[in-house]
């Protein structure tokens, strides 16, 4: 699979059309967090997976595309009602339905994931990306994944390249893309937790 092309001496996350260091969050309203550009960041994010090499992963790109689906389409669907995820889900649950909440959950559950494994990997400059992949999975999407998926996931976690292989091609400068990586996968953390914090809240379960 062909890798994203990045100027010299930039980054894959240059290339991205949004990052989660520009989705704004609106401290003064509960942390509200805009829908379009996060769903923008989320699938800049899942090319990522592609940089990963693996075939092995397509299905992991392909169930965080397929909820960013499910709540976009309900963001075209009541537009006013959804400029933020938080509205967005108070508000499809008051009309009984929870296609975009419950794609919201998992997409939240896949993007700690790739948070965690990444976060882990720079930290722990001689562990191997599987390693971290596979320590994420355990702690965030695999508790709730039955029989039939798991062993889809771990296939991918198990097909990761060596890092020797993997950063080289997310930027010529290794000193850069690290310090880039870092500051995303922070906006990335701040906004998983608000996003847990709001879904274990009352209003947002059906």
């Amino acid at each position: 699979m062909s890798t994203p092309a990045f100027p010299p001496g930039g980054s894959l996350l240059q290339t991205f059309k949004k990052s989660f260091v520009d989705v704004p969050i609106d401290a003064d309203n509960d942390n509200a967090i805009s829908t379009t550009e996060f769903l923008e960041a989320a699938e800049s994010l899942t090319t990522m997976f592609d940089v990963l090499g693996s075939v092995a992963f397509s299905p992991v790109k392909s169930d965080m595309l397929g909820n960013v689906k499910k709540i976009r389409e309900r963001q075209l669907t009541a537009p006013a009602e959804s400029e933020t995820l938080q509205a967005l889900v108070i508000n499809e649950l008051k009309t009984k339905k929870h296609v975009a909440t419950e794609g919201l959950l998992w997409l939240t559950r896949g993007l700690e994931f790739t948070c965690i494994a990444l976060s882990q990997n720079i930290a722990q400059e001689a562990e191997e990306l599987s390693t971290s992949f596979r320590n994420a999975y355990g702690s965030t999407l695999k508790p709730h994944h039955g029989i039939l998926i798991k062993p889809v996931f771990s296939a991918a976690m198990s097909a990761c390249p060596y890092r020797k292989d993997f950063y080289p091609k997310l930027g010529d400068d290794q000193a850069n893309v690290e310090t880039e990586l870092r500051v995303y996968l922070a906006a990335l953390d701040k906004i998983v937790g608000i996003l847990k914090g709001f879904q274990g809240r009352k209003e947002a379960k059906w």
